[in-house]
């Protein structure tokens, strides 16, 4: 029984910390660092999901948006927040995080209380563009720190918290806009969504003083008060050593000179693709099409939310207990496969079509899985490994920023069939990308494994020679300089001796 508990907790929490004083440092990580970046994510997203919300709230009257005006902010933001990823990762290794990421918080929380206060789709267009700017810092900065702290055994499942967090933050937002919406409209002269954007605010700010107060910042740099000497030494020597790297010009050379850049940013950038059916709110368009009443146009599709936490939470754990990260993308394809089959026959029951949706959540799995991946091949260069990751999310912003519109406009709604037919091709190429970087993974671990087992040979001869030496001493050889001679005229002998057997061979 005792060892059936074991195996469980191990997969579920991986293997126990072999010290005390190793399992109380990891407790400290993850109360915090794992804690901050959660609730830093989760209001990041819950700022972004709450546009949407308040566009159909009275947002839209108030303002007078007209045409695709709310496409133009929706695009503005997207463009706000590829403009800022590379800006983004390059801030980090100058600024401490410790500081960058609760100040961004801070920002954008405070450009979200501006919105309330927006009298034009041209103030909010404004005021998105700087918002998306600080906003971009969050997901690829937080997977960046987590590399920075965790083992690679223990790096799967809390990415696959922390990248949960977005998905908590949209079930969230939903339940909390439909109760401001019942309960503030017209409290002190402002609308129901003017309250949302102001509470947006009144939850970034305590999450980014927390942050301030408490965030540890990296292993090789913190001073964090509730961290002793022994458990900072502790936080380094844990995990794999890294390479001297510093920032400085050759770091283009390093991440162009490498597979890590094109192969991650492709694997994402097409792997993301996958998420369509969230992303473009597949589901809700259909229920629009049925005619449900809204309350059921905006609870249903919590399924398929419901579904990709499920799957992500299942996917990041099994990475860790079995050390690969590759296989989920192959998952991912196959069952976006299936649902895209289904739907592409359309002609299926209710129950089918709701559950091949609802299923495609199994597209958000890769958002953990790969970042966690690209961290653990990138550990040796911080440098490096910023640039990659936050390169991984802005390719994957680029891809999706034309793809809903072209394969998912909601006027080929509901059976969107163009859509299923990319979808299962992105699938195929996520396979390809998938095992492509396996395999260059693989080569490079290998090289890396012969290259200390040469350095380790070197240091074994090393040691030996000085080893001979000394009993040579011990003994009386090199004692003088005639000993000297007539050990070389032995080891002469010796040789000769040598060659003239192998010459008769």
């Amino acid at each position: 029984m005792g060892g059936a508990l074991h195996s469980v907790r191990k997969f579920l929490w991986g293997e126990k910390p072999s010290t005390k004083e190793e399992q109380r440092l990891l407790n400290k990580i993850d109360a915090v660092v794992l804690s901050f970046l959660c609730l830093q994510y989760l209001s990041n997203y819950l700022n972004r999901a709450n546009f949407a919300n308040a566009y159909v709230t009275g947002m839209r009257e108030d303002l007078g948006f007209k045409g695709t005006q709310y496409n133009q902010v929706n695009t503005v933001f997207t463009i706000g927040y590829i403009v800022g990823q590379l800006p983004n990762a390059l801030i980090l290794q100058f600024v401490p995080p410790r500081i960058w990421l609760p100040f961004c918080g801070i920002v954008w929380g405070g450009l979200s209380a501006c919105t309330a206060a927006a009298k034009t789709p041209q103030h909010v267009m404004a005021i998105r563009f700087f918002q998306a700017i600080f906003e971009s810092s969050t997901f690829s900065g937080s997977h960046w720190v987590l590399g920075c702290w965790y083992k690679e055994s223990e790096l799967g499942k809390r990415s696959g918290i922390f990248a949960t967090a977005a998905q908590f933050g949209q079930l969230f937002s939903g339940v909390m806009q439909g109760r401001i919406a019942t309960t503030m409209e017209g409290h002190h002269g402002l609308h129901s969504y003017q309250w949302l954007f102001i509470i947006d605010c009144c939850i970034a700010i305590p999450i980014a003083i927390f942050g301030f107060i408490m965030f540890p910042d990296t292993p090789r740099s913190t001073k964090a008060w509730f961290l002793t000497e022994e458990e900072r030494q502790l936080a380094i020597a844990r995990l794999p050593e890294k390479g001297k790297t510093k920032m400085s010009w050759d770091l283009i050379k390093r991440v162009l000179g490498r597979w890590h850049w094109y192969g991650f940013s492709a694997l994402f950038g097409i792997s993301a693709l996958l998420e369509s059916v969230g992303i473009n709110g597949i589901m809700g368009l259909w229920f629009q099409y049925l005619k449900f009443e809204v309350s059921k146009r905006n609870y249903y599709p919590l399924s398929l939310i419901s579904v990709a936490i499920v799957i992500t939470l299942i996917c990041a754990t099994w990475t860790d207990h079995t050390g690969k990260r590759w296989p989920v993308n192959i998952f991912m394809a196959a069952t976006l496969t299936f649902c895209s089959i289904l739907l592409l026959i359309w002609d299926i029951p209710y129950g089918l079509k709701f559950f091949a949706l609802a299923l495609s959540g199994a597209g958000y799995a890769g958002q953990a899985t790969n970042f966690a991946w690209a961290n653990i091949v990138c550990r040796h260069d911080d440098q490096e490994r910023a640039v990659v990751l936050y390169s991984m999310n802005m390719w994957s912003n680029v891809v999706i920023a034309w793809w809903g519109i072209v394969l998912f406009p909601a006027t080929s709604a509901p059976k969107f069939r163009n859509g299923w037919i990319g979808t299962i091709v992105v699938a195929f190429l996520t396979v390809i990308i998938a095992l492509v970087c396996r395999h260059l993974d693989n080569k490079e671990r290998r090289e890396e494994r012969q290259q200390m087992q040469g350095e380790e040979g070197v240091v074994s001869r090393e040691r030996s020679k000085e080893g001979t030496e000394e009993d040579e001493k011990k003994i009386g050889f090199g004692s003088s300089e005639s000993e000297d001679k007539g050990l070389d005229q032995v080891l002469h002998t010796d040789q000769k001796v040598v060659l003239s057997s192998l010459e008769k061979e």
